[in-house]
């Protein structure tokens, strides 16, 4: 079995493409619909690999990086930020709030799990 992932977006549409692309590779995926039911799920499952839109209703993708990173969550745990926000510095702005990697969407079917894959391996 491969590692269980937390999805925290709020898009049903966004939400079911990715489940369906990590269930598909073999992932176990816990979903989140908002932050804080997000921040909750990853403290008590502890998923190797959590999947964050930057652009959520009740707190954004930065300040749930910045309170996963402080709060507990285990130092191997990879954080990605998956968005549309993709101007000049909001990489380096998830980085910075404790991401390991930044996936921009629309996210493109085909390569999507390797470019995950290749984050979570090279962090």
């Amino acid at each position: 079995m491969k590692s269980t992932i937390l999805i925290i977006e709020d898009n049903k549409q966004n939400m079911y493409m990715l489940s369906y692309l990590l269930e598909n590779n073999g992932y176990n995926v816990l979903k989140a619909y908002n932050g804080a039911r997000g921040l909750k799920i990853a403290h008590e499952k502890h998923p190797e690999i959590i999947l964050i839109d930057i652009q959520l209703p009740d707190m954004d993708g930065y300040e749930i990086c910045i309170k996963l990173r402080h709060n507990g969550l285990p130092k191997n745990t990879t954080i990605i930020a998956v968005t549309s926000y993709a101007m000049g510095g909001d990489k380096e702005k998830a980085i910075e709030a404790g991401a390991d990697g930044y996936i921009e969407k629309p996210i493109n079917p085909e390569t999507f799990v390797s470019q995950m894959e290749k984050i979570h391996n090279t962090r």
